[in-house]
């Protein structure tokens, strides 16, 4: 008990600032890794590894079931299968045919068809801020 409590006064002693300023040569430079030898891009952790390996081979068997629970009612499994089949909608490649964009009159018209197009539900507003003009 009492050794305990000198190491921790020990431990206390040793943490205690110094006083002394870094070297400025020790500092980070910008940019710069703390570790550049560190963990290369791309490496898996062995938990994934380990995972991955287990499952190596069971793809097709752990897909079948998992659409006989949809099938079966299971509600997770379902929005899983159907987030698979049919993923949410992106956004389509959209071509415009504008009018005549030379003249004050005809940049009015062609704003008014694309607002149009946008109110009507044939553009979304996505389309329209990103198509070529």
């Amino acid at each position: 008990m009492v050794g305990a409590f000198l190491l921790g006064i020990i431990a206390m002693k040793k943490s205690v600032n110094t006083g002394r300023k870094q070297k400025k040569d020790t500092k980070f430079k910008p940019g710069q890794s703390g570790n550049p030898a560190g963990k290369p891009s791309g490496a898996r952790h062995k938990t994934t590894m380990a995972a991955q390996a287990l499952l190596d081979g069971e793809g097709e068997a752990l897909t079948r079931k998992c659409v006989e629970l949809a099938l079966d009612g299971n509600i997770a499994a379902l929005r899983l299968c159907l987030e698979r089949i049919l993923p949410p909608s992106r956004e389509r490649p959209v071509k415009i045919s504008l009018l005549d964009t030379s003249s004050a009159e005809g940049i009015d018209q062609a704003a008014e068809a694309i607002l149009r197009g946008v109110v009507t539900g044939q553009l979304l507003p996505v389309e329209v801020q990103r198509s070529p003009i």
